[in-house]
């Protein structure tokens, strides 16, 4: 997350999301395989919505591989790609 132009490093998918399991297990490739891409889609939107609303934030980036998946954006979300954060984090230690 940015705050003012400041990264501020957080390991989010790491949080409980249900079931005892994270976001990580949700979302990321364990999670949709268990689920299969139509619910995993609906995980992906409701876990994008919660942290938007818990973090106060302007939009939740979406990114990894299996953000290709997604057939349309939830509302308040961006694509993001590896090239943007190491661009990003290039920035960051130029300042």
């Amino acid at each position: 997350m940015v705050v003012d132009g400041m990264l501020q490093p957080m390991e989010l998918a790491h949080l409980i999301y249900k079931n005892g399991k994270t976001y990580e297990d949700y979302l990321g490739l364990r999670g949709l395989e268990r689920s299969g891409k139509k619910k995993w889609r609906k995980h992906v939107a409701t876990i994008a919505k919660k942290l938007k609303t818990a973090l106060e934030a302007d939009y939740v980036v979406l990114g990894g591989g299996n953000s290709k998946k997604l057939k349309d954006l939830p509302p308040g979300t961006r694509l993001g790609s590896n090239e943007n954060a190491f661009l990003g984090g290039f920035y960051m230690w130029q300042k």
